[in-house]
């Protein structure tokens, strides 16, 4: 780990939108500024993602001052969308978990539901240190996120996607690969590690900030969703359930959560503080 350090580092404003990265973030305790901070729902208050709409990958929000963005994808125009006024929340369902949060303007609603070509809303989490806390069975106490699958930040190192891919290389569905890294959605990608050092992190530094390890990151059936056709696969999940299924969940990427504040960025070192004993253990 000695010459570890930052490869990248990505955004979504709008969850199971594109992501974009950035040159540097700040951390905020319940994860990187503008990620985020925005999903879609359904009529019912669903949070709706890639696992049933993949053509949300094909999605793109350009974040704006002041928080607001540009929503755009291939054959629609553009649209401009402000932070709503909080003058009322609606409740939201995210993996079974009830929260509450903004929703956007019609214009917004409708532009995403004539995207999907099904009702949905767009909401805005205008309260991130309140609204929803990180799963208690793996949390401190005040612990909070954001509209992300569980935990504030994902790292993954680029050493162990290209352990991944061998091992996909070497398997049945070898034409599907090489992967690339934005199957997995990461928060940072590290580089300089050796492939599966991830695993015994308990603790670590990256430039400024102190982030603890909560635990392993199971996937899901969005890593097989090619990033820019929307196609599905069978992979990397086929090669995961061979060579990294720890318990129930098939492994890959590790979730952080933020001890300290700070701004981090792309050739920022990354040091291992603690190792072993992270909750990641009982996953195995």
């Amino acid at each position: 780990m000695e010459f570890a350090a930052v490869q990248s580092i990505h955004l979504y404003p709008v969850k199971a939108f594109q992501g974009l990265a950035a040159d540097a973030a700040v951390v905020e305790p319940w994860g990187l500024a503008g990620d985020r901070r925005w999903a879609l729902i359904d009529a019912g208050g669903k949070v709706v993602t890639q696992r049933e709409q993949p053509r949300l990958a094909l999605a793109a929000a350009e974040p704006l001052a002041g928080g607001g963005l540009r929503l755009s994808a291939a054959g629609r125009s553009a649209i401009t969308i402000e932070v709503p006024e909080p003058s009322g929340t609606v409740p939201v369902n995210i993996f079974g978990q009830k929260m509450e949060a903004v929703p956007a303007a019609a214009a917004a609603h409708a532009w995403c539901s004539a995207y999907l070509d099904r009702d949905v809303r767009l909401v805005h989490l205008d309260d991130p240190a309140t609204r929803r806390p990180v799963d208690p069975d793996y949390a401190l106490p005040g612990e909070t996120v954001s509209f992300a699958d569980g935990y504030p930040l994902l790292v993954t190192t680029s050493a162990s996607l290209d352990a991944l891919n061998s091992l996909i290389a070497e398997g049945r569905h070898a034409a599907e690969g090489p992967l690339p890294m934005n199957r997995f959605r990461p928060s940072v990608v590290v580089s300089g590690t050796e492939a599966w050092a991830e695993d015994e992190w308990a603790r670590l530094s990256v430039g400024e900030v102190v982030f603890r390890v909560a635990r392993t990151c199971g996937r899901c059936v969005v890593t097989t969703t090619d990033q820019g056709t929307a196609a599905r696969g069978r992979e990397p999940l086929y090669t995961l359930a061979r060579h990294r299924r720890f318990g129930g969940s098939l492994v890959f990427g590790q979730n952080l959560v933020p001890l300290t504040r700070g701004t981090i960025r792309v050739g920022d070192p990354v040091r291992v503080l603690e190792r072993g004993g992270s909750a990641s253990a009982k996953d195995r």
